[in-house]
């Protein structure tokens, strides 16, 4: 247990350290973020914020990891998605500075490069560590096999998790604050389950996102950008897979799967109401969920502390499950 704290510690602590440098770099080099201007107008002075911030949290995340854990396997492949991810998402973030745009890679692109990296986890996750295709269900004491459809399911779960925690990346804070809450989660369970060196790793993401979080807090220095936020969600879902508890993360995870469905449900609306009555109509105000709140009247900084809560309650409700489980 002792590691989980060292690991949590020194990621704390690089960030920290790294944090005002590179922020100041960003600022001198004029990678500013663009904003939508569809977004809510309070929104609009949060133009040329320093994005690209989750450089910072990534490399707190490596250098706590091979520092404190054991460079196994499964620490191997969770690095590779963390930085295939991560790498993905500062290409993304490079062309919106460039074009100077909210736009950056294609959706086709993007999709793309999830797609690979995610199968080349499957691909690992069969061949190299032959965990099997079984994933655990919370509550009951048993796993169901999915065959041949385990390869599709890892691709699905990592494309959904990551764009998932990019989706919840528009708050200043709100990202960076539930994920330490779900990796702190997922921690104590990896370790009980005997994962320890990728409980390690999920602890090295909580010291990252919570150092972060001193610059990332309302109203914000640094935007982690999708460098941080795709990178964030393609390594949870990388601990998901790795461990067989895919479903687990999809309930600790809850904040996400909410983000994400709010904007399903407004775009699948959109399109059928617009072929109904040539009129596009919506459920919410805007999506995601969170702006929702911002257009009724919330303050950013009392969405985003809402957010949190409900994040530790579907926590324990994950916790629950595990306790049935175990």
């Amino acid at each position: 247990m002792i590691d989980l704290i060292f690991a949590a510690t020194i990621a704390l602590v690089v960030t920290l350290l790294t944090g005002p440098f590179l922020i100041n770099w960003l600022r001198v080099m004029k990678f500013g973020q663009s904003i939508r201007k569809v977004g809510p107008q309070s929104h609009q002075k949060k133009a040329g914020t320093p994005t690209m911030g989750g450089i910072i949290i990534i490399l707190a995340v490596v250098v706590a990891t091979l520092a404190i854990g054991e460079i196994s396997q499964e620490v191997v492949l969770a690095l590779f998605v963390l930085l295939g991810y991560g790498f993905l998402g500062l290409l993304d973030d490079s062309i919106k500075i460039i074009k100077k745009q909210n736009e950056g890679l294609t959706s086709k692109q993007k999709l793309l490069g999830q797609i690979i990296i995610a199968g080349m986890l499957a691909f690992f996750v069969l061949t190299r560590l032959e965990i099997g295709t079984d994933i655990l269900i919370p509550y009951l004491h048993k796993s169901i096999d999915l065959g041949n459809l385990f390869i599709p399911f890892v691709i699905i779960v990592l494309v959904g998790a990551s764009n998932a925690v990019n989706l919840t990346d528009g708050l200043d804070g709100l990202a960076a604050g539930v994920t330490i809450i779900v990796t702190i989660t997922y921690a104590y369970i990896l370790y009980q389950f005997g994962a320890t060196d990728l409980a390690i790793f999920s602890t090295a993401i909580a010291g990252a996102c919570l150092g972060f979080s001193w610059f990332n807090s309302y109203p914000a220095q640094v935007f982690m950008g999708d460098t941080g936020s795709l990178a964030l969600g393609g390594a949870l879902a990388a601990l998901a897979v790795l461990t067989k508890t895919e479903l687990f993360l999809f309930i600790i995870g809850g904040v996400y799967v909410i983000e994400a469905t709010s904007v399903m449900i407004q775009v699948t609306y959109f399109k059928i109401t617009r072929r109904l009555y040539q009129e596009g109509r919506r459920v919410f105000k805007m999506t995601p969920i969170h702006h929702h709140f911002e257009k009724s009247g919330w303050a950013e900084s009392k969405v985003v502390v809402r957010f949190w809560i409900i994040a530790i309650i579907l926590s324990l409700v994950g916790l629950l499950g595990f306790a049935k489980l175990s």
